[in-house]
């Protein structure tokens, strides 16, 4: 009965959603009819494919033809059937509409993972995973581009979806539905090794256990070996485990589908001459290390309602009175990699129209010290980070710990959309918040929102040198 009440339950509000989500996409469009930003690239190029000219290609495009493939599939058939033709066909609209479409599949993959991920005592959690689900496709990054025909909302769709997949099992399934997200964007192979590691992480804890039940060893393979020894046991055992023909085995086997899209995503690079399909001189990768505290930050602030609290303030005191030599040597290794890993990219500096833009030069263009003084801010979100996700095993913290240093490090400039799929990812996996908090989660994501996109339509400007409207955007 309960399960019924909370189906209809997520029914209803997937329709909510929905209808509240046409409405916005109507005020957008209606105020925004032509191509705006990257969209400039992205129609023309789905209109080409609508068209049937699918040998041309658009040089300032970076990602995979993913997107106007999907476009086209979609469109072609709902036209077909509503009797529609003219310019009609792949318009902007029509093209926007369907990341709208894209919204409502997040919305229910989400929800899956996040009952899959937290199945106990279903009685009390049922509300708890609807609003989480509702909550995090309302996520205001991805939730703005809802609304405009760019990337993000099937990247992401098809990542969750192959995640999904892996976490109930079916690999081959999750394999292909990578690819999917490959072609959408080139680093989603990132998230597709992810699904991998997960596997990985599976068996070794399956090994670690019965390595120290054999020792007697009272650990848990959840903990978070701090000490000296411990970091040398578990790396002793990561040797063994690699090297051990019978445990690379098991590997293999478990594992071979996400090797087979690895391997395909490696001939491609190989052919291409780089991940990225074109306008390469604007984005070539870089070690910014940077990068990670961006993020950290990032999530800490979106997270705030459901991570931060007392008990854990009191923790972090606790953690730095024991661990005073380990924070400073963070804190060292924090400013090296701020004072010679630091890169700005031109698009950070030039274009105003976005608000990272504005996040620097209103905090770290300041002063040149400013980028320093925040290591504190930085070590504080890292630890509550991981403190937040400290009941998943360590072997799944460090393949995750791994995939996020390899999707933001090596990007240049600093987007928000980057920090998209890792955050989602960190959210799905902490415990569920309470029912308050929650509330308080969604209030400020749909504070975000309201503010964010009545900005978009309605506080437009114009450039100096030209006459074309500009909008403010994430």
């Amino acid at each position: 009965m309960l399960d019924r009440v909370e189906c209809y339950a997520f029914t209803a509000l997937c329709s909510v959603n929905f209808f509240i989500s046409c409405l916005i996409f109507s005020a957008v469009s209606r105020e925004q009819r032509e191509p705006y930003m990257d969209e400039i690239f992205h129609i023309p190029q789905a209109q080409k494919y609508c068209q049937g000219k699918f040998n041309q290609w658009d040089p300032m495009i970076t990602t995979l033809p993913g997107l106007y493939l999907l476009s086209v599939g979609v469109i072609k058939p709902a036209v077909w059937l509503a009797d529609f033709s003219g310019a009609v066909v792949c318009s902007t609209a029509m093209l926007r509409f369907v990341n709208l479409l894209f919204n409502c599949g997040n919305l229910y993959v989400l929800y899956l993972i996040i009952c899959r991920l937290h199945f106990k005592d279903k009685s009390r959690l049922a509300s708890r995973r609807v609003l989480s689900a509702l909550t995090l496709s309302t996520f205001p990054v991805l939730y703005f581009f809802t609304f405009l025909y760019y990337t993000d909302a099937g990247s992401t769709f098809f990542t969750l979806f192959a995640y999904l997949m892996c976490l109930y099992g079916s690999h081959k399934a999750s394999a292909l539905l990578g690819i999917c997200a490959i072609l959408f964007r080139q680093t989603n192979i990132i998230w597709v090794a992810f699904c991998a590691g997960t596997v990985v992480a599976q068996k070794m804890d399956e090994a670690w256990r019965v390595e120290q039940s054999k020792k007697r060893d009272e650990k848990t393979p959840s903990q978070i070996p701090l000490s000296v020894s411990g970091v040398r046991r578990v790396a002793k055992f990561l040797l063994d485990y690699l090297t051990t023909p019978a445990s690379v085995k098991t590997v293999i086997l478990s594992a071979w589908p996400y090797g087979v899209v690895g391997v395909g995503f490696v001939t491609f690079v190989v052919l291409n001459n780089g991940i990225v399909v074109g306008d390469r001189s604007s984005h070539e990768a870089c070690l910014n290390f940077p990068q990670l505290f961006y993020f950290f930050s990032f999530t800490l602030v979106f997270s705030l309602p459901v991570s931060l609290c007392y008990h854990r303030l009191v923790r972090f005191v606790q953690s730095l009175r024991k661990h005073p030599f380990l924070f400073l040597l963070m804190a060292a290794v924090s400013l090296l990699l701020i004072w010679k890993f630091t890169f700005v990219h031109k698009y950070l500096l030039a274009d105003n129209r976005h608000f990272p833009f504005y996040v620097w030069k209103r905090i770290f263009q300041k002063h040149h010290l400013i980028r320093f003084l925040l290591v504190p801010g930085y070590l504080f979100a890292a630890w509550n980070f991981l403190d937040a996700l400290k009941f998943k095993s360590f072997f799944w913290i460090l393949a995750f710990s791994a995939c996020l240093v390899a999707a933001t490090v090596p990007q240049k400039l600093l987007e928000f959309r980057y920090f998209i799929l890792p955050y989602l990812l960190y959210r799905v996996h902490v415990p569920l918040p309470s029912l308050p908090r929650l509330l308080l989660e969604f209030a400020l994501y749909t504070a975000v929102n309201a503010a964010t996109l009545y900005i978009f339509i309605y506080k437009t400007f114009h450039w100096p040198d030209s006459t074309a409207v500009q909008r403010f955007m994430w």
